[in-house]
């Protein structure tokens, strides 16, 4: 199944000012190379020509590449929250703690593995580019990290809980995983569902007696 990408591109309106068209698509190219080839591989004209513009042209948005790539990554962080947020407020009131952690699995893969080029590039290269640059994105994520210490720390008081997993430490490692699929999956090795399922299990079966 190929990867469907929600872009900015996509939802901006034809009233909207031509610069605000072409930074949005400057930020949808990003993105994608950023994405698909990390923060190393990612080159301007690489971008330029994902966004279909001279090289050059990329200088009257953005300064230099870097602040590209930052603001690619701060959109990444608020893309993964905003996603997160809205799918765990969608499920029922009386949702229990395990449906609730197994919907923030789901969330989390689909989001990156499928659905948001942002999201992916902000889980490939935050851990690649220069702290200056990666710190705008990482303050914003940390409304991402305390949801997901809620649904653990639900889990816990529902005594859901393994006595031997440390919260903060399971936590870590379930993230940990997750984002790692994003250097390893691809459709071809079959659905993104199958994948989801088995991710829901282990995690489950990992942090619940």
């Amino acid at each position: 199944m190929a990867r469907r990408t929600k872009t900015r591109t996509e939802t901006a309106e034809e009233s909207v000012p031509k610069s605000a068209r072409t930074r949005a698509r400057l930020l949808d190219a990003t993105a994608k190379v950023l994405a698909e080839r990390g923060y190393a591989g990612t080159r301007l004209s690489d971008i330029a020509e994902e966004a279909h513009v001279q090289a050059p042209a990329i200088y009257y948005y953005y300064a230099h590449r870097e602040e590209l790539v930052g603001a690619v990554l701060t959109a990444g962080a608020e893309a993964m929250v905003g996603y997160l947020t809205e799918r765990l407020a969608a499920l029922p009131a009386d949702s229990s703690p395990s449906v609730r952690l197994a919907t923030a699995v789901e969330a989390h893969l689909r989001h990156e593995l499928e659905l948001s080029d942002y999201a992916r590039a902000f889980i490939r290269n935050t851990n690649q580019v220069p702290p200056d640059i990666s710190r705008p994105a990482l303050d914003v994520l940390t409304a991402y990290f305390d949801v997901w210490r809620g649904l653990v720390a639900d889990l816990a008081q529902a005594g859901l809980l393994r006595d031997d997993v440390d919260p903060s430490l399971g936590r870590m490692l379930v993230m940990g995983a997750l984002n790692w699929c994003a250097e390893w999956w691809d459709p071809d090795r079959g659905p993104i569902d199958d994948l989801i399922v088995v991710a829901q299990s282990m995690v489950l079966h990992a942090l619940r007696p």
